[in-house]
Order: structure tokens, then sequence, then C-alpha cells
């Protein structure tokens, strides 16, 4: 019989061991040769949609000079474009290149692979559980959003 978990036991827990599990799957990120730093903001951008440097560097939290240097070094490899902001002609829009589109799709392909292959080891109850835990999340996540 397994102890039933307090909220901050569950907070503490969840949050261990999704630092670790993401740890775990991000070393596959190696293989797309850019830096972490990086890897995180040309994710936004692919997956989120161009955006702003202001608001790229709000998703990242940190500051924009900061920011900055990512996005250079991100249109230094050809990953990222900077275009004028249709909105506010004063400010530029970062958006994805086909490279860097390609470069984060197959990465996310690499780092679900590895994750797949680390849930293969459990039972199909064990994967059940799992899947109703990532509905609960995503219900939580969007709650939060709003």
């Amino acid at each position: 019989m397994t102890k039933e978990l307090s909220l901050e036991e569950v907070g503490r827990s969840l949050h261990s061991n999704a630092i670790h599990l993401l740890r775990r799957v991000r070393t596959e990120d190696s293989a797309m040769g850019i830096g972490p730093a990086q890897a995180s903001a040309l994710s936004v951008v692919v997956f989120g949609g161009p955006l702003t440097l202001n608001e790229l560097a709000g998703a990242e939290q940190v500051r924009p000079p900061t920011m900055s240097r990512v996005v250079e070094a991100l249109v230094r490899e050809g990953l990222v474009r900077r275009e004028i902001n249709k909105e506010d002609r004063r400010s530029v829009k970062i958006f994805p290149t086909d490279k860097g589109t390609k470069i984060m799709q197959e990465g996310r392909t690499r780092r679900e692979k590895r994750l797949i292959k680390l849930l293969s080891q459990l039972g199909t109850d064990e994967i059940r559980c799992l899947g109703r835990s990532t509905r609960i999340l995503s219900r939580i996540l969007v709650a939060d959003h709003s």
C-alpha cells in the first residue's frame, strides 16, 4: 500500500523529476551543434512563431541585450532571420529559417525517441497513468496562461 503524498511532496517530487527527465533527454541536443541558450531561443521561435526581440527575451526570461547576442549568433548560423515588424516598423521580428526549423524538428525527434526509450521500460498501467498525468499537466499549464 502506498502512502498518500501531500500537495507539497507532490510539488517537490514533480519539480525534481521534471528537471532530471529534461536533463536526461536534453543530452540529445548536442547533436544540433548549437549551445543551450541558442537551442532554447530557436525552439521558441520555431514552435511558437515569429516574435519581436523583446517578446523572445520575455519568453526566455532574459534581458533584451542578452537575447540580442543569442539572436545574432543564430542569424550568423543561418537559423533565424530578422524582418521589419509590420505592426511596428521601429522593431524587428525574429523568424526561423528552413535550416533552423529542420534542426529543431530533428532535435525534438531525437529527444522524443530518447524519452520513448525510457518509457518503454514501464508497464501498460504505468503508461496509461502517465498519459492521464500529461493531460492533467496540460490543463494546469493552459489555466496558468489565462
